[in-house]
């Protein structure tokens, strides 16, 4: 026997190679088969959860690195992620013009819009403060008025 024999690859080539695509469309047709729990649920039944910070409002994309946030300009961060509602992500270019109830978070140190989701009509009836806030630290007579 020579080196070269004890060396080489037990199984023949075609056959190795018939085995490993058997086994790739195997594990294809089944991950094609995972049962709906596995699957992400956003606006079809199940409620996503939020961090504790994130805020209300209405965002409107204007340009690929600009958007209106409940009204006034604001830039995002170069690391933006938008959400739909079934909770995957999509391309700010794609919406450009487009205005959307969201939750949202803004990076403390920069001010720049961090992460939005796009809610669902059941998420956007959930309370939540935002939009409704007063952007100010201080109170008027006129506040106590109106309450």
């Amino acid at each position: 026997m020579n080196a070269t024999s004890r060396l080489s690859f037990p199984h023949s080539r075609p056959r190795f190679l018939r085995r490993a695509l058997a086994l790739g469309l195997t594990c294809a047709l089944l991950g094609g088969t995972l049962p709906a729990s596995a699957q992400v649920q956003g606006a079809l039944g199940g409620m996503r959860t939020f961090p504790d910070a994130a805020l209300r409002g209405t965002l409107t994309i204007t340009a690929m690195s600009d958007a209106t946030l409940n009204g006034r300009a604001i830039r995002m961060a170069p690391g933006m992620r938008l959400f739909s509602p079934q909770n995957t992500l999509v391309m700010a270019h794609s919406v450009l013009g487009q205005s959307f109830k969201v939750n949202y978070l803004i990076e403390p140190s920069t001010g720049m819009l961090l992460t939005a989701w796009i809610l669902s009509q059941g998420e956007a009836d959930q309370p939540r403060k935002g939009s409704d806030t007063v952007d100010r630290n201080y109170r008027s007579e006129y506040d106590a008025v109106t309450k």
